[in-house]
């Protein structure tokens, strides 16, 4: 069972990983003016990527039909969790996530 968690958290931090690299790569031009700072600045697909490994490793909550989009710092859940319970925990897993401005928790319940 360690070896699962393991695996996960290994997983996570390589998509976190490989989307930060991604987005260094792929940055041409400087985002728009705003009110953050450089340091604040959070790309909606890294973003994602950190949303995904955070519900990853999240011990209360089974991810593996949880999806998710951002867009500007609002997340989207979408998907089907086993119970009421685990809904509002992925909600509050992602409301942990730095740069999460909002989430919007479109999961339906769907027991096993």
């Amino acid at each position: 069972m360690k070896s699962i968690q393991f695996l996960k958290a290994a997983g996570g931090i390589a998509c976190v990983a490989f989307a930060l690299n991604a987005t260094a790569q792929t940055s041409a031009s400087p985002p728009p003016a705003t009110s953050e700072t450089v340091g604040e600045h959070i790309d909606d697909g890294t973003l994602t990527t950190k949303v995904k490994a955070e519900l990853l490793g999240a011990k209360d909550v089974k991810s593996t039909h949880i999806h998710v989009k951002s867009h500007n710092g609002v997340v989207w859940l979408t998907g089907s969790v086993p119970s009421a319970k685990e809904k509002t925990a992925a909600e509050d897993a992602v409301n942990g996530v730095s740069g999460v401005k909002g989430v919007k928790n479109h999961l339906k319940v769907a027991p096993d």
